[in-house]
């Protein structure tokens, strides 16, 4: 799995079917991969993913790739933002909240799933698109907020499910303590340097403490705007 796309297609005259681009996505890339939550796939068949990414990109975003959105910021690829919504089981009872939202697109997958998804971005100016772009689709359980993505959105924990959509170096504490008991917290771990993947970890936090573990590897590109933990120097 690449993490970004190689070569713009702006100025691409080639018409696009996507409701078979997004049926092919369904049938070629999530189905065969382990996919199987039938509320999942059919939201995915169903949202048009190319409203959420700039237009030079609208022709390859059904494609198993991150797309750059611009300011060092990717839309997830669907493979692995569909894995990571996947592993945290999400129920229609549920509150959920989006690190990262982007344009909303995750945000507006888990808002077919869950009962309400908070979706955090940091850049103002996105977080007001992503908010037209979910008001135009109906995403009325969807609410955008912005701020400091690794400080999470304290006001509205805590969640049941948290999805981080890009890679981090480490799961913030300030996460892990907005996240409910029983709750779920999907992110991919490490990885941005190219030839090694991060690993997508799913945690748990029961009887108040929190653990993960690694599940699987994915090339997705870093989300700005967390730090690498300190190490010691010896």
């Amino acid at each position: 799995m690449s993490s970004s796309l190689s070569h713009p297609v702006a100025g691409s005259t080639v018409p696009t079917d996507f409701v078979l681009a997004r049926r092919n996505m369904v049938e070629g890339q999530l189905r065969p991969n382990g996919i199987l939550h039938p509320g999942l796939l059919d939201a995915m068949a169903a949202l048009p993913r190319e409203r959420f990414a700039p237009d030079q990109w609208a022709t390859v975003v059904y494609a198993d790739e991150a797309v750059p959105l611009g300011g060092g910021r990717y839309l997830m690829e669907p493979m692995a933002l569909a894995r990571l919504i996947q592993l945290t089981q999400p129920a229609e009872t549920d509150r959920a909240l989006v690190v990262g939202a982007g344009p909303g697109y995750g945000a507006a997958i888990l808002g077919r799933l869950v009962k309400s998804v908070t979706a955090l971005e940091s850049d103002p100016e996105r977080a007001r698109r992503a908010g037209q772009i979910l008001s135009g689709l109906g995403a009325a359980n969807v609410s955008v907020v912005t701020g400091p993505l690794a400080e999470g959105h304290a006001a509205g924990a805590p969640y049941d499910v948290i999805v981080v959509e890009g890679s981090v170096p480490a799961i913030p504490e300030s996460l892990k303590e907005q996240l409910g008991e029983r709750g779920r917290l999907a992110a991919i771990v490490g990885g941005g340097t190219p030839g090694y993947p991060g690993r997508a970890h799913l945690g748990r936090k029961v009887g108040g403490i929190f653990s993960s573990r690694p599940v699987f590897d994915a090339g997705t590109p870093p989300l700005p705007g967390f730090e690498r933990p300190a190490r010691f120097v010896f």
